[in-house]
């Protein structure tokens, strides 16, 4: 399939937006309080399942830790 010259300028267009609204996107989606409540959720669950941390407060207190290295950016 060969793209016409139309796409082909679409294609680019498109990009150009992704490029110039990546960064502002990555902000966006860290700050949401629904990413950090999914981000907290899938942490505890990985520190449940992975790491043999008896204590419960220990264990939210690793994740908590585990989170705050977690940083969200655009490439």
């Amino acid at each position: 399939m060969t793209y016409t010259q139309e796409q082909q300028s679409v294609t680019k267009s498109l990009r150009l937006l992704c490029d110039g609204f990546k960064d502002d996107m990555a902000s966006f989606i860290y700050q949401d309080d629904q990413m950090n409540e999914l981000l907290m959720e899938l942490v505890s669950s990985y520190v449940e399942m992975n790491i043999p941390v008896i204590d419960e407060d220990n264990r939210m207190e690793l994740a908590m830790m585990l989170m705050e290295t977690i940083r969200i950016s655009a490439r």
